[in-house]
């Protein structure tokens, strides 16, 4: 296993997402890898948890990553939350991108979970994406 492409992986789906236009007409740049503290608009988008197993084998070193994605809003109704999670997913899923150490094999989205959170006053989407990446370093 190579957990060495894991920050490489991080970058480039940031910066993946931020430079999508139908994603940042709904939400600007509140695109975060760290949410800041204080303030935040009514709509954002934070990259969040993921597991890691290895995947090695005679062709190289690599590894399976289940990154999330999460969509929170302060927007009544589920309705905003969608549609933001719907221009991540399509962004995120069979994406192609480079990344500054090894190289992406594969990144299809997994699974979805949409919840009421902060006592029913926000609305989350947590949107998981299975990424295969191999090492190249």
């Amino acid at each position: 296993m190579s957990y060495a492409v894991a920050a490489a992986l991080q970058e480039a789906v940031y910066s993946h997402l931020s430079a999508d236009t139908a994603l940042t007409a709904l939400v600007g740049d509140a695109i975060y890898d760290e949410v800041p503290v204080g303030e935040l608009p009514e709509t954002y988008v934070a990259l969040g948890p993921e597991e890691v197993r290895g995947r090695c084998d005679s062709t190289g070193v690599g590894a399976w990553h289940r990154i999330t994605v999460s969509v929170i809003t302060q927007a009544p109704g589920f309705h905003q939350a969608k549609a933001v999670a719907s221009a991540v997913s399509d962004r995120l899923s069979h994406a192609d991108f480079s990344l500054s150490r090894g190289y992406l094999t594969g990144m299809h989205f997994w699974r979805a979970r949409a919840r009421r959170t902060d006592g029913g006053s926000l609305r989350r989407i947590d949107l998981t994406f299975r990424v295969r990446v191999d090492d190249t370093g």
